[in-house]
């Protein structure tokens, strides 16, 4: 299963909560796609996301825009 999150609209710490429910439910074949826009978000999750061991690529969208695509295995 393919998760989004659009964080786009929140500010942090709301999308690094929610981010936190949603990999709970992950399996290694799911993954995660989040969009965030803030400049906490864009610090804290990738250190999140190294910390709890999880792969993920980053890129910009935009000016603004980081979408991270999060999988439990390679």
């Amino acid at each position: 299963m393919i998760y989004e999150y659009d964080a786009t609209q929140d500010k942090c710490p709301v999308p690094l909560v929610n981010l936190r429910l949603l990999l709970r439910k992950l399996t290694p074949i799911d993954s995660c796609l989040i969009r965030i826009c803030d400049n906490g978000s864009k610090r804290d999750i990738p250190k999140l996301l190294i910390k709890k061991g999880f792969y993920f690529e980053q890129r910009n969208v935009d000016k603004y825009i980081v979408e991270l695509k999060i999988r439990m295995e390679k």
